[in-house]
């Protein structure tokens, strides 16, 4: 397979933000006989190790429904599962993966370290990699070029400027000094110069006492706490994220540093099995990345992922999980649209029709008194003639709006129409 970053990202809003052309640029299809075989590289030992195990479960639930519904164009999907380590190690696996088993993409790695290093792998193979994580500001798009097959699923530490922002409205006026313990590598420090900038920006007006940097994979922590209960912080932030989050939490409680310091553990949600009452104090923020297993407006599947895998595990599922599951069933996308000359991956957050003939009534005031009947005009930009609706498909991004100008091409909103089946098969345009 030789898909690009350009070419997978022809039709996304992010591309077309930047000026995506209209015609897309036909894409080499994939093979036609075979099983679809996806490489998955997923930690397996150490403190990263529950993580890895989390994200190989949502791959693997993906993997069951695609093969069940008839696999991809026909083609039963196979999981070639190798080991996310170290640095090095992880990039010969990739490289296996690629050269020896012959997979058509590369989903896994959680490790930001991990993540920098195979990027360019994936660049100098010329094989589409999906990370399940790698969330830092020195990510991939960052440290090569031009990127065009290194993807990752989710977006720099929203984790932690998510738990920073909820620990400024529940903290404000309550702390004085803080303190950090992250691992020494770029996300925890990105995670922590993070935290720091929205203390600031919501005027805090704390000072920070002790930063902390224990390398990832280090177990003990005993000197760190005394360091800490020496400080006397009013709250300690950490961005652990792995096996690493739990065995702090119990070091920190056995010595008394939890009853007296509040805490924020930005990514501790994606061990949450693993924080037992006993030792997790009451009142700790607690970070999740995306999926949350007790999420009241879950959609039906993500409430049908949580009881298959609290059934079969005896577990509640973690946001890895979630990003699993989301590279798999992204992939069948490019698949599915081979034959035509555009394939899109991205999802779609907004899809609206807008009647050029509806009329409206302004209200304005207190009184709501109309101001006059008035009648849509077609958007300019879709180049919609004034007598036909025009349809309003995009993304959800911060920022301003703006629109997709690769949607007006038949061919690409006719794939991304496809996720709103059975229902697009109802619209009339």
């Amino acid at each position: 397979m030789r898909i690009t970053r350009r070419q997978f990202l022809k039709v996304s809003g992010a591309a077309a933000a930047a000026g995506a052309t209209v015609r897309l640029s036909p894409i080499p299809a994939f093979a036609q006989s075979g099983p679809v075989k996806i490489g998955v590289l997923a930690a397996k030992a150490g403190v990263t190790a529950p993580v890895g195990e989390s994200g190989l479960r949502g791959t693997q639930w993906a993997v069951e429904r695609i093969n069940a519904g008839g696999g991809i164009l026909g083609r039963k999907v196979e999981l070639v599962v190798e080991e996310e380590s170290n640095p090095k190690d992880t990039v010969e696996r990739f490289r296996k993966l690629v050269l020896q088993q012959k997979v058509d993409v590369v989903t896994g790695v959680v490790s930001t370290g991990v993540g920098l290093a195979i990027g360019p792998a994936a660049e100098e193979e010329k094989r589409l990699l999906l990370m399940w994580d790698g969330t830092t500001q020195k990510g991939v798009e960052e440290t090569i070029p031009k990127p065009r097959y290194a993807f990752r699923s989710v977006d720099n530490e929203a984790e932690a400027v998510m738990a920073s922002i909820l620990a400024a409205r529940r903290f404000k006026g309550r702390i004085k000094t803080v303190a950090g313990i992250n691992n020494d590598y770029s996300y925890g420090r990105d995670n922590w110069a993070a935290f720091l900038a929205i203390m600031k920006k919501y005027g805090m007006n704390v000072t920070p006492v002790v930063e902390l940097w224990p390398k990832l994979g280090e177990t003990n922590f005993t000197s760190h706490v005394a360091t800490l209960q020496q400080a006397k912080p009013d709250l300690v932030f950490c961005s652990f994220w792995s096996g690493d989050a739990p065995i702090l939490l119990k070091q920190a409680h056995a010595a008394g540093l939890t009853a007296s310091t509040k805490l924020v553990m930005t990514t501790a949600g994606g061990v949450h099995e693993q924080l037992k009452k006993a030792f997790s104090p009451e009142g700790m923020i607690l970070g999740y990345n995306s999926l949350y297993f007790d999420d009241p407006k879950a959609s039906p599947l993500s409430k049908e992922f949580t009881r298959w895998h609290q059934e079969k595990f005896r577990e509640w599922p973690n946001y890895e999980s979630d990003h699993g599951y989301f590279t798999v069933v992204e992939y069948p996308v490019l698949e599915a649209s081979r034959r035509g000359p555009a394939r899109s991956v991205t999802d779609l957050d907004v899809l609206a029709v807008r009647f050029s003939r509806a009329g409206h009534q302004v209200i304005r005031g207190t009184a709501h008194r109309p101001m006059g009947d008035r009648t849509f005009e077609p958007d300019p930009a879709l180049g919609c003639p004034s007598g036909r609706p025009d349809m309003i498909v995009g993304e959800v991004k911060e920022g301003p709006a703006r629109f997709n100008p690769a949607t007006r091409d038949p061919h690409v909103l006719g794939i991304a129409l496809a996720r709103f089946r059975p229902r697009a098969k109802r619209l009339a345009l």
